[in-house]
């Protein structure tokens, strides 16, 4: 963090919030709001897919703001106001809002950091007329790094051949609101600017044992948009170590590694994470990762060849109901017979499988997946009982414009994940619901959100993007004042207990 850093970020806090209603009149109200969400959530997938940004970039925030302008203090410590941390300054160039603030006016912002006469600042100012005031410290460098952006196109590709310069910059600030730009970007305008990377820049970074995870995943990520098959063998080094240092960011390193190599580095993967039986969770969870993303975004592989991969996983009773929504996703019945008999004979310790094989049969257009449910429906009513009430919502699919039959998977052409699972994972806690609480982390298995978007590895990791957290914020509240309103009309009561 910035000495002092005050910005005005439009994030909430993290909320969590669950809440019950018997009446059955708040059905259709619950199936709107899972239509908002969606309309809410599609420009995340668009994203840079192992990238999340820190915080709002400079662009954003500006772009938020009312004003914008570059100052000077004209206090030091000793002068300023020690109570209430105001510092007087002039205002030395206005970046945005000329009709509200002119150059040489004087102002007051909060700052709680180290001030000197003559030091210099980023305000952003909010509610005007009276404008108030965060505060950003500037070095002279900065200033013209700010500048800069102002005049930056529209384009996405021009801006972050302005922001690649930047990736890696010695000022901490510039260098963290360049990865933030690329981290926001639309994945497609970071492919057209393939050409133009630094492939021996990106191996150099790729293979600091000291670089951040973070940049690392997109690095790994540009180095698979301008790379080729002559960095397979550093890629394939770097799968099969045993170091933390080495594999950080493994998600985006496997997608890279299958970009460059096609179907034919799908074998590796499968040896390695999907069918090791001996693979630690958190890397088979990668690699899963980076087949979705190839299953939706990358346009390399073939899904047939990637639902072969994934079938390695159901041999794994512990996680096979990770991958249970890619197949139904990807229109693979070819795993009735499995599925049933992982329903069959699951137990205390996984039988959250029991919901996603419901679903995933629900979904299925053969005769013979109807009849599978109702030998299931006599083993477990329970569980099909609470597939059918989270899969009661179809959602129009975007590439059909139609309901899709699979309506309990992710319809999202854009997104990297099916949320079919809607279970309970008391072993792997962020992944789901227990216990009458919804978890805010869109997992992979929120059956109260059943169309959010997968947990990333960066989020398992580091916690929430604010922007999913901003949606999820959006949904609560108004699910709140929906309910609250029935509450009011006697539409609806509370279930106490």
């Amino acid at each position: 963090m910035l000495e002092g850093h005050s910005c005005l970020h439009p994030f909430p806090c993290t909320v969590v919030y669950r809440m019950f209603v018997s009446h059955s009149s708040i059905r259709p109200l619950l199936a709107v709001l899972l239509l908002i969400a969606i309309s809410i959530r599609g420009p995340i997938a668009e994203a840079c897919p192992f990238c999340n940004a820190v915080s709002q970039t400079l662009r954003q925030e500006m772009g938020a703001m009312d004003a914008v302008v570059i100052a000077a203090s004209l206090q030091d410590d000793m002068t300023r106001n020690k109570e209430t941390g105001e510092v007087l300054m002039k205002v030395e160039a206005v970046l945005k809002g000329s009709d509200l603030i002119k150059v040489g006016q004087e102002v007051k912002a909060i700052y709680y950091g180290e001030v000197s006469v003559g030091r210099r600042f980023m305000l952003s100012g909010v509610d005007p007329p009276d404008l108030q005031w965060s505060c950003l410290p500037v070095s002279e460098r900065a200033e013209k790094y700010i500048g800069k952006i102002t005049e930056l196109p529209d384009d996405s590709v021009e801006r972050l051949r302005f922001y690649q310069k930047y990736l890696q910059d010695e000022e901490s600030m510039l260098a963290r609101d360049a990865y933030d730009e690329f981290a926001v970007a639309p994945y497609d305008a970071v492919k057209k600017l393939g050409p133009e990377m630094d492939r021996q820049q990106l191996l150099e970074w790729i293979g600091d044992p000291e670089m951040a995870t973070d940049r690392k995943r997109l690095y790994l990520t540009m180095l698979g948009v301008c790379g080729d098959e002559t960095n397979l063998p550093f890629l394939e080094k770097m799968l099969r170590s045993t170091q933390k240092s080495t594999r950080g960011g493994l998600d985006a390193m496997i997608a890279c590694y299958l970009t460059l190599s096609g179907e034919k580095g799908l074998p590796l993967v499968d040896e390695l994470f999907l069918a090791n039986q001996k693979a630690p969770y958190a890397d088979t969870y990668a690699a899963i990762m980076a087949v979705r993303f190839h299953g939706t975004e990358g346009g390399v592989l073939p899904r047939s060849a990637l639902v072969e991969s994934l079938h390695h996983v159901l041999d794994r009773k512990d996680l096979a109901d990770l991958v249970i929504p890619d197949l139904a996703r990807w229109s693979d019945w070819s795993q009735i017979d499995r599925l049933v008999d992982l329903f069959v004979k699951a137990d205390p310790d996984n039988n959250w499988v029991r919901v996603p094989v419901v679903n995933y049969l629900r979904a299925c257009p053969l005769p013979e997946a109807q009849k599978a449910l109702k030998k299931l429906e006599e083993i477990d009513p329970e569980s099909v009982r609470r597939a059918n009430t989270f899969f009661s919502i179809p959602v129009p699919s975007r590439e059909t414009g139609k309901t899709d039959a699979s309506s309990a998977v992710d319809r999202d052409s854009d997104s990297k994940l099916a949320a079919v699972s809607g279970t309970n994972r008391p072993d792997k806690p962020e992944l789901g619901v227990h216990q009458g609480v919804v978890a805010v982390k869109p997992g992979e298995a929120t059956a109260a959100l059943a169309s959010a978007a997968p947990l990333t590895m960066m989020e398992l990791e580091n916690g929430m993007n604010p922007w999913r957290l901003g949606y999820v914020l959006t949904l609560a509240l108004v699910t709140i004042m929906i309910v609250q309103y029935l509450l009011l009309s006697g539409g609806a009561q509370p279930v106490r207990g």
